[in-house]
């Protein structure tokens, strides 16, 4: 017999288990896109709740994510439970998340402090929940298969369904809100029909997944402590994960102005479903070749790009005012071309990141990485509503009910324009740094290849 046997083949994962898991891109999609495109809005404007005191009872559940994502990392590592380590989890998510989604905008007849806590306590429920199914479910993929290219594979689903997510929701959750005139029953609608969406993504990745196999096994560190001193010992992940960390928070901060932008400065409330469209429209559009760019510059090239014309669509849209609602239209559209490439691309990177430490220490942490990672997202999507309502505090925004409308003063009509375009282009220069900071300590070695979650260049309804 030979000394050296060639490496077997790998079987394919079938293609229901690739299609299934991606579809639950459906809920993170549109969990993490609603409440920071509508949530604050509707505590300002349509629930009277101080600005100051809305960007709190947006801010305070997500931040709870920091805590709450490495628990239900360790949780999900330990457990024993029938149908495997992390599919229950997604069963638990599923059951849990839509309705408390629900909830969270059938508020009773509240106003002002206690309508804020109503929505506060709702919206930490269901953070909760969704940290139950998020962090097994980004899990998976590394579990299911060690063939890297079929790998890419199931992550290109992902990624694919991300876009379709954030496109459907983040276009349809305002226009379903504002149909009856931003009333407290346009906004319960609003919610019943997301919680829809959530509850289709989560049900179906959990129960596609029943025959993925589980091949290996990734366990995090066993507490956050831990979690973060392995971190300390990756500098290439501290600076992507900064690079990114400051990104999101310039996206968020831009989600949470954008219903403000259309009411305040286009003048129309429901503008925001077309100036959503301009910004998320070329996500599945432009992602395959942002994916392209990387294969043929390099993804930290590619990156660059991205991240420079985000910042040029930015400083644009300060210029809204004077230049009239053209302009706007046009810079939110480069925005959204640049967000394209920031979906996708610090995921590739992150990939790259954690390939090169699983070679240079021999260990497998990507549950360890992936859960800082994604509480860290999460952290800087929430900041970025609360940072947004502290600049509306601060130039002096007047709160409103559904009922009575109150004009603004024009220090608050100058922070709204400021808050929606400068502040996330100075978030975002910031980034710069730390992906010029950024080098891989280790490269993977030719013979195994870690694929990157990438968009094949072919058309992203098919990724088999």
């Amino acid at each position: 017999m030979p000394a050296d046997r060639p490496p077997q083949p790998v079987p394919a994962l079938p293609r229901r288990v690739r299609v299934g898991y991606g579809l639950g891109s459906l809920a993170t999609g549109a969990f993490s896109t609603v409440p920071g495109l509508v949530l604050l809005y509707y505590l300002t404007d349509v629930l009277a709740v101080p600005a100051a005191v809305a960007g709190a009872a947006v801010f305070l559940p997500k931040a709870w994510d920091v805590l709450v994502n490495p628990l239900v990392g360790v949780v999900s590592d330990r457990s024993r439970l029938r149908g495997g380590p992390r599919r229950p989890f997604l069963l638990i998510g599923a059951c849990t998340l839509p309705p408390l989604f629900a909830l969270i905008f059938a508020a009773p007849s509240l106003r002002g402090g206690a309508a804020a806590g109503y929505v506060a306590v709702l919206f930490l429920l269901a953070a909760t929940a969704y940290a139950v199914f998020q962090v097994p479910y980004v899990t998976m993929p590394a579990e299911m298969t060690e063939d890297p290219a079929e790998r890419g594979r199931v992550l290109a689903w992902r990624v694919a369904f991300l876009g379709v997510a954030i496109l459907l929701s983040g276009a349809l959750a305002p226009a379903i809100a504002h149909a009856d005139g931003d009333t407290p029953a346009s906004y319960r609608l609003m919610g019943v029909i997301v919680a829809v969406l959530l509850a289709a993504g989560m049900f179906g990745a959990w129960f596609t997944t029943r025959w993925a196999p589980t091949v290996a096994r990734s366990e995090a560190e066993p507490s956050l402590r831990a979690q973060l001193a392995a971190a300390r010992t990756n500098r290439p992940f501290l600076h992507l994960a900064g690079m990114w960390t400051l990104q999101a928070l310039a996206i968020g901060v831009m989600l949470a102005g954008v219903q403000y932008f259309a009411t305040y400065t286009l003048g129309s409330a429901s503008a925001v479903t077309p100036l959503f469209a301009c910004m998320i429209g070329p996500l599945v559009l432009f992602m395959p070749l942002w994916n392209r760019l990387a294969r043929r510059k390099g993804t930290r090239y590619a990156q660059w790009c991205a991240s420079l014309l985000y910042i040029a669509g930015a400083v644009a849209l300060a210029f809204t005012g004077a230049a009239g609602p053209v302009l706007g239209y046009f810079a939110v559209a480069a925005v959204g071309i640049a967000y394209a490439g920031l979906q996708l691309l610090p995921l590739t990177l992150l990939a790259d990141t954690l390939a090169a430490d699983a070679v240079r220490t021999g260990r497998r942490r990507t549950a360890t990485f992936t859960g800082l990672w994604t509480a860290a997202e999460t952290l800087a999507f929430a900041l970025g509503a609360g940072v947004f309502a502290l600049v509306l505090a601060v130039t002096g925004f007047r709160s409103s009910d559904a009922d009575h409308e109150v004009a603004q003063p024009d220090a608050a009509l100058t922070g709204i324009t400021a808050g929606m375009s400068l502040l996330p282009a100075v978030l975002a220069t910031a980034s710069l740094w730390l992906l010029h900071r950024y080098r891989e300590e280790a490269q993977t070695p030719p013979e195994t290849p870690f694929a990157p979650p990438s968009v094949p260049d072919k058309d992203l309804t098919r990724a088999d």
